[in-house]
């Protein structure tokens, strides 16, 4: 499979989610550098002008989500990937629209997390994501444990 399909998949699925099509998330891109959402800032401000904490979390969440599920995706694997837990940094108000990007911490293999899925059945990541500033600065960061579980086959039993 190819990126582009599967990001078409992962732009389906975020629409499919009630609270995350609420908040009119867009699945920008995917590179090396990781996975990139947006959001307007319309239908994520609060009572400030600025962004709503919670969109901001939630916006870096679903980047988290959507780049392990890209990633098992175009390596052909079938897993239910949550998050675990995480930490979020609230650094600068947003005034503009929320723009997220995710990656795998710099210490995290994919390799490793691929084969520990393969052979146990559930493996875990750390992934980092980001909302930034229009100058780049960050307005918030969110380092999270992320967790996928194979997906048994439909068919055994």
């Amino acid at each position: 499979m190819g990126v582009e399909t599967a990001l078409r998949d992962l732009r389906d699925y975020c629409r499919s989610m009630p609270p995350v099509a609420a908040m009119l998330v867009q699945v920008d891109g995917y590179d090396e550098d990781g996975l990139r959402l947006s959001a307007p800032l319309s239908a994520n401000v609060n009572d400030k002008g600025t962004a709503f904490g919670g969109s901001l979390t939630s916006l870096m969440t679903v980047a988290g989500w959507g780049l392990l599920t890209l990633r098992l995706q175009l390596a052909g694997l079938k897993a239910d990937v949550f998050v675990a837990d995480s930490a979020i940094r609230y650094l600068a108000p947003l005034r503009s629209d929320l723009q997220a990007q995710a990656a795998l911490a710099q210490d995290q293999s994919w390799e490793d997390f691929v084969q520990t899925l393969r052979q146990r059945g559930r493996a875990r990541i750390q992934v980092l994501a980001r909302v930034t500033l229009p100058d780049g600065a960050m307005a918030t960061t969110l380092s999270g444990r992320f967790v996928a579980i194979a997906k048994k086959d439909e068919g055994a039993g």
